[in-house]
Parts: structure tokens; C-alpha cells; sequence
């Protein structure tokens, strides 16, 4: 039985979107695809809408979504013992013959196991029953590490899934079962059975061993679409998302920097650009929903063809963030009615920004703020990272300086930071380094805020403790299932590690070494462990050591 007033919550959510797909289940089959978020964060996924659209578009397959209850939703579930159930056919999740989840981010892992308690399915793929839907993983986080979701799935897709979704279909319904679908995935690019291994540690916590049962392959690896052709799309436009009433068009996929920081840099190698008819041919379908179409990617400013897609008549087009240099003014006079724009300087110095590869200037940050602020805007937004490797005072005082130099250039508008704590990432130079110590971390935070304390300048930062959860499950291991699913309450993440035999700063504040096997080392990501090692080496020298 399912609570009415979660019934008509959800009716209430069908009632606002613009393009929702309703299919008969008979004959077809049956996915229902899963956000680990609340439907505001998983609408605002251009990834999950558009494996939705992907699915939908198929004859013989119909698509269902879910999404995490909010905090008032979450105690009328837990008051009426209802069952988690899918928004447009109010079914059951354990009646789907799928539930796919697609997990974005780290902080979300706690509430996969959640869900799939309050949906009455068994949270370890080793004890499901043949009755119960099969659980796949994929997204951005199954692409980089899915060791600490592992035991929770009976496939993991690795890499861009725009064209492998239909082939997972085909082979689910070629097989018709469950055993036969696992037995026949593995080999295919880009799938991973996680029942298929066995990972043994030595006493010190690291991976002593790696083994594949059978037939299964040494290495898995990652599917990378060799084009953009505009598969990967939205299909329903709401008002209720971080992007109201937008249609998002993918522009380009992956980015030429290649900062050592940054994961999406790398996973996404190499860069790819939608050709401008592609992008045209999709604009004009989104004008018969919305005159509103966000452009998504890492670099837009590094998109070939963005001042022609910008030079649209009749579209209100957005951009996620602008790269420091001038061709950013140029897009900024093309986007009508922009009130707010990004950019990411990333530190307060050029020392750090030469050691992240982060390849601009102090001069390339003010020549390009300026050119901003001379627009009508009210709020110029920059990114900033602490805790980053080799970070000194002086950079953190550089980024009070430099914030102080950009609120000079101009009264209009109000500067915004955003600041987040460093999070080393699985296929970066970074992988190996520790995070800083959190006392760290909250000193420079303070040192920041208390030095930006003027008009015109507003500081937000990530919540500290989440970061360094993040921290864990970037980087974790297989037997971090076991600790989310027995963790109620995230803000106890350290005590739930310790209670598991765990310890957080094994994962959190050890120096890794080149010779240790990593929890993803597993994946053929495309990108070589050498090189990575030989660039975390000359980071290390550019910051003066050897």
C-alpha cells in the first residue's frame, strides 16, 4: 500500500512537466531508472534525463523514474510503511525488471542503500533473489570508482553510456534471466560484474589482490562514444529543477586543459564538440518546448562553434561558466539577459595555479572580470579550491587579494566565492596525495571570510565534514558497502567507518605510493598510470620538491 498524499505529491510533480513519456509495461522492458537525490537535483542531470529519453525512444523498452524522498516525504514513508515506487506509474521499484541507478556524486552513495531498503529489495547482489529487478550502476561516479557501490550492484557500466543502454537492453532480452544476462555481460566494453571478483587485503589495509572468477576480464574497460550525435538529450522540461524550464544541450564533452585536479578532464579524454548542425537541428526541437536552452559542458568558452550557437535568434541561451580569457566578453554580449556568470580561477596564485596546471594568469582573471562587470550583472561567481597540494598561507592569502583586486575594477554587480575543500581524484596526477587536515582547512576558511568581510563580497563554502566524506568515498575500496549500508545518519560517517574496523585517515591523509594497486586500477580508463605518476612528479617539483 502507498501513502495518497505521496501519490498526489507526485502527481503534482507529472502536472508541471512538459513531455513526460507514459507507457503501457506490457510486452516491454520494464526500467525503472533511479537518482540517489531529490527530484530538483536529479532533473537538473543532464546524464539521467538523458538515458530516460534514450530508453523511452525504444519500442520494446519503457522507462520509470524515482528519486530520493525529501525529508517531509521520508517520514511519510517511514509513518505509513509505504514502498518506494516509480512517479509515473506509482508501481513498486521490485516489480521493474531494472532499476538503474545513475550516481553522480560521492556524498550521494549513503542514499543508494536507503532506497533500495525502502523499496524492500535486498541491498547485496549476493543475497537478491531471482524475483527481485537486477541493479545496475552507472554515471560519472561508476566511470571513475565504483568499488564503495560494488556490492550493492549486479552490473556496473563504466564510460558513456549513450550507445551501450540500447545494447543492455538487447541483452537482457536476449537472455531473459538474470544468471544468463550476468554470464554474458562480462567482455562486453564498458561491463563490470562485481561478483565476478575477489579483492583480498593485507594487515596494513591495502589491496594485496585482485582476482577474476572464470572467464571474467583482468581489466574492464571504459566505453567512450567517438561522437557527439545528440542521443543523449532531455525530454521533459520543469519549472521544479536548478535549471527551471531549460532544455540543456550537451556542446562538448570532455576539455583540453586538462588540470591535475580535475577528474572530468580526464574520463572524458578526449575532448569531443557537437557539430554546430547537430546542435542547430537540436535547438530547433527545443524552441517547441522552451525558448530557454542551457549549454552544457566543462569549457564551453573552448567550444568551437559557441558564437555561432550563441548568434540563435530566439533563444535565451546560458552557459555554465566562462574560461579567463577574451573570447569570454565575446559570448557575455551574445547571451541575452545573463544575470549571473562564472569563472573558475581555482587559487589565489600563480605558484599554485602553475602546480594544478591550471594555465592562466592573474593578468588573463582581472582583464576578464573587468570585461564581466562592464555588463549589466549582478553577480560575478568565482570557484576556488583549499586544501589543494603545496598550498601555503600565501596562497590563501593571495585569493583575499585577488578577490579585493576584481572588487575594485568595478561597483556592479556582487562578487560571489564559492570555495571547496580539495578532493583527490581516482585518474588524476593527484590521486596519490593526502587531503589536508581539516583543522587546516578550517583555519584558511576563516582567514578567507574574515578578510572578505566588505560590501559587494559574498563567501560561501561546501560543509566541511561532507567534503572529507567525499574525500573517503572518492577514493575507497569494496569494503566501504558494508559501512553504507549500515549508515543511518551521513553526519556520522567517521564513527560508522570506525565501527566497521576502519579507519577514515587511511583513507583520508596517507601519501599514497606508484607500487600500491588502487581500488580502480581495475579500469582501463585509456589513461596510462606512468604518465599520471610522471605528472604528480612534476607538480611536486614545481612546488620545489623532488
Amino acid at each position: 500500500m502507498i501513502s495518497r498524499r505521496l501519490i498526489e505529491k507526485a502527481d503534482a510533480l507529472l502536472q508541471r512537466e512538459k513531455g513526460t513519456v507514459y507507457k503501457d509495461p506490457g510486452g516491454r522492458v520494464n526500467v525503472c531508472l533511479a537518482y540517489p537525490n531529490t527530484y530538483h537535483v536529479g532533473m537538473s542531470s543532464l546524464g539521467f534525463q538523458g538515458i530516460y529519453s534514450i530508453l523511452n525512444s525504444r519500442d520494446d523498452t519503457v522507462c520509470e523514474r524515482v528519486f530520493l524522498p525529501d525529508e517531509e516525504d521520508m517520514k511519510e514513508f517511514e509513518r505509513t510503511g509505504s514502498e518506494l515506487f516509480s512517479i509515473e506509474s506509482k508501481r513498486p521499484l521490485n516489480r521493474f525488471d531494472i532499476v538503474a541507478f545513475s550516481v553522480s556524486f560521492e556524498n550521494d552513495y549513503p542514499s543508494v542503500p536507503l532506497m533500495l531498503r525502502l523499496a524492500r529489495i535486498g541491498a547485496f547482489s549476493s543475497g537478491r533473489g531471482r524475483r527481485e529487478p537486477l541493479l545496475l550502476l552507472g554515471g560519472v561516479c561508476a566511470t571513475f570508482n565504483p568499488e564503495p557501490l560494488a556490492d550493492f550492484f549486479d552490473l556496473v557500466f563504466i564510460g558513456e553510456a549513450d550507445s551501450a543502454i540500447g545494447e543492455l537492453i538487447e541483452l537482457y532480452k536476449e537472455t531473459g534471466d538474470r544468471e544468463a544476462f550476468l554470464e554474458a555481460a562480462p567482455g562486453r566494453e564498458g561491463c563490470y560484474v562485481p561478483a565476478f571478483y575477489g579483492v583480498a587485503y593485507s594487515d596494513d589495509g591495502k589491496i594485496m589482490e585482485r582476482r577474476a572468477h572464470g572467464d571474467a576480464p583482468p581489466l574492464i574497460k571504459k566505453r567512450t562514444e567517438k561522437a557527439l550525435d545528440g542521443r543523449l538529450r532531455p525530454s521533459i522540461i520543469t519549472p521544479a529543477t536548478e535549471f527551471s524550464n531549460m532544455y540543456l544541450l550537451e556542446a562538448m564533452r570532455g576539455c583540453v586543459w586538462s588540470c591535475r585536479f580535475c577528474v572530468a578532464g580526464r574520463i572524458y579524454d578526449p575532448p569531443r564538440h557537437k557539430e554546430i548542425g547537430v546542435l542547430r537541428q537540436e535547438t530547433a526541437r527545443a524552441l517547441e518546448t522552451t525558448g530557454r536552452v542551457g549549454l552544457i559542458g566543462p569549457s564551453l568558452t573552448d567550444y568551437r562553434h559557441a558564437e555561432e550557437a550563441l548568434q540563435t535568434e530566439g533563444v535565451d541561451f546560458s552557459i555554465t561558466s566562462l574560461r579567463a580569457t577574451p573570447r569570454a566578453e565575446r559570448l557575455l554580449s551574445l547571451m541575452k539577459g545573463r544575470r549571473s556568470v562564472s569563472m573558475a580561477p581555482e587559487t589565489g596564485t600563480e605558484r599554485l595555479r602553475r602546480i594544478i596546471n591550471k594555465r592562466i594568469t592573474e593578468e588573463d582573471i582581472l582583464e576578464t572580470a573587468e570585461r564581466v562587470l562592464r555588463h549589466d550583472i549582478t553577480a560575478l561567481r568565482l570557484y576556488f579550491m583549499v586544501g589543494l597540494p603545496f598550498e601555503t598561507e600565501a596562497d590563501i592569502d593571495g585569493i583575499v587579494a585577488l578577490t579585493k583586486k576584481i572588487r575594485s575594477l568595478s561597483r556592479r554587480g556582487t562578487i560571489v566565492l564559492s570555495i571547496s575543500t580539495f578532493v583527490p581524484k581516482p585518474f588524476t596526477p593527484l590521486q596519490w596525495h593526502p587531503m589536508a587536515a581539516e583543522k587546516t582547512v578550517k583555519a584558511r576558511l576563516k582567514t578567507i571570510k574574515s578578510g572578505l568581510d566588505m560590501k559587494g563580497v559574498r563567501v560561501f563554502h561546501d560543509v566541511i565534514k561532507y567534503a572529507f566524506m567525499q574525500g573517503v568515498f572518492s577514493r575507497g575500496d569494496r569494503r566501504l558497502s558494508r559501512v553504507l549500508n549500515e549508515m543511518r545518519e551521513p553526519g556520522r560517517w567517521k564513527e560508522c567507518l570506525r565501527e566497521a574496523g576502519l579507519d577514515p585517515g587511511f583513507y583520508l591523509f596517507r601519501q599514497r605510493d606508484f607500487d600500491e594497486t588502487l581500488p580502480w586500477d581495475f579500469i582501463d580508463a585509456g589513461i596510462s598510470k606512468d604518465a599520471l605518476w610522471q605528472e604528480y612528479l612534476e607538480a611536486r617539483e614545481s612546488a620545489g620538491l623532488h
